[in-house]
């Protein structure tokens, strides 16, 4: 293991895709940190409680379709390492089209798709005003938010880490500029948080829209998109790659929205605590996600090229630093939890509450950090199957587990989110070291 932390060639190649992911990922729950402390700061619980469920809603819904950027990078970074300059084209320019067909949807199904989601929400009618207030606006911002999506994921899959790095960075920090401005300085409370959003989502699809160009005629694109227009063939075959993405991600969210609903019924304050905490789990989230970026692009990469020494070496070094990133974050939330608490909260019953399951914080890395790990090798290796069924398992591991502590409240929500994970973990761990001494990881589905 030393001799891959040595490897300066390969140190090079993963860092030059996993540090701008992992330093531009961060500002995703920096945004989250920053909405849940102006919402935290309002008069009253129920405004951090509605953000939190509405948002839960709006991430529910564009999660579920980030098999977009999955499908994208793992499909492009294949065709990529085969020199396969047509194939990339041929995919993005299929993905660009179901992102646009999907966004419409939403926006058409909006009215009928909150109704269905708050019918389930025990939270007070307060949060649950708030939280439709807010999902409402947010909704608007579907078409940027997909269209960045396919962007991101063509270009991760082309090796290049440091296009969609800025698009992260500049939508983040002007969303986080725009919340305290509507919020703070004109007084629009929930509205401003979701429309600093919105209007955020699309200047960073203004702004991955000129870096694609840049690489890209216009003409080019054009030409690609209306040529899959005529092979509808060609579009059904995406779905269908991307069905069992489309699975894993739902189970997962399912997961989180049940904990936000779940929560309120326990009361305002606890909903507000758990939304908290969760702002904490969403920063390991998006730091581990900037590996698992780097996952998918190399592995697709090295399958592609059909090289197994490279495949082997990326993954052992990627799972070291995946390691060290949770000892950190473990650590961090041991020494400095409570401290952080404060500043996402004035709060004093929000605050207490929160301190009563932080324990649950300092062991979720250690267990969560290979889930997502071994997420981005799978979806690098474009095999669906393997996510899904190994999220239906944790799934089913999570609903069992709060149904026997369910006595236990809110902390049966952290006990079965922790099992979750570790069932995430395992399962996966167990099937790539399956397919490894097969031999079989290379030769993936198609």
């Amino acid at each position: 293991m030393l001799s891959l932390f040595l490897n300066a060639p390969l140190q090079k190649k993963v860092a030059a895709i996993a540090l701008p992911m992992v330093l531009s990922n961060l500002s995703v729950p920096l945004l989250a940190l920053v909405d849940t402390a102006v919402s935290g700061h309002l008069a009253h619980a129920w405004y951090l409680g509605g953000v939190a469920l509405g948002s839960s809603l709006i991430s529910l819904l564009f999660f579920l379709l980030g098999f977009l950027r999955m499908s994208t990078t793992g499909l492009t970074a294949q065709a990529y390492g085969a020199n396969d300059s047509a194939g990339q084209l041929q995919c993005l320019s299929q993905s660009l089209l179901v992102a646009l067909l999907l966004a419409a949807l939403l926006l058409l199904l909006q009215w009928p798709l909150a109704q269905l989601a708050f019918s389930f929400s025990d939270a007070s009618s307060q949060v649950n005003q708030q939280a439709q207030l807010y999902f409402g606006i947010r909704i608007w911002s579907a078409p940027a938010t997909l269209i960045n999506l396919v962007l991101m994921g063509w270009f991760l899959g082309r090796q290049n880490a440091r296009y969609p790095m800025w698009m992260l960075i500049v939508t983040n920090l002007l969303n986080i500029i725009l919340d305290l401005v509507f919020v703070l300085g004109f007084g629009w409370q929930v509205a401003g948080i979701a429309a600093a959003s919105v209007v955020a989502d699309y200047g960073g699809l203004l702004l991955g829209g000129y870096l694609l160009l840049r690489r890209l005629p216009t003409q080019d694109l054009l030409a690609a998109m209306l040529n899959q227009l005529s092979k509808l063939a060609g579009l059904k075959r995406l779905f269908a790659l991307n069905r069992d993405i489309f699975l894993r991600s739902l189970c997962l969210q399912s997961v989180f929205v049940f904990i936000a609903f779940q929560g309120a019924a326990y009361g305002d304050n606890t909903v507000a605590a758990n939304a908290v905490l969760l702002s904490f789990l969403m920063l390991v989230s998006y730091a581990m996600d900037g590996l698992a970026y780097a996952a998918e692009s190399l592995v697709g990469k090295a399958i592609g090229a059909r090289d197994s020494r490279l495949l082997g070496n990326t993954l052992g070094l990627l799972a070291l630093w995946c390691l060290l990133l949770a000892i950190i974050f473990s650590a961090g939330y041991g020494l400095f939890g409570n401290n952080f608490v404060g500043l996402l909260t004035s709060l004093p019953e929000v605050q207490q509450h929160a301190a009563l399951y932080l324990g649950w914080m300092i062991l979720l890395p250690l267990l969560a950090c290979w889930a997502y790990f071994l997420d981005g090798v799978f979806i690098g290796a474009t095999q669906g199957k393997t996510l899904r069924n190994s999220m239906v398992i944790a799934l089913l591991s999570f609903a069992g587990s709060f149904y026997l502590l369910q006595h236990w409240q809110n902390h049966a929500l952290w006990a079965a989110l922790s099992v979750f994970m570790l069932l995430r973990s395992t399962s996966l761990a167990v099937i790539l070291r399956l397919q490894w001494h097969r031999g079989t990881l290379v030769n993936t589905e198609k």
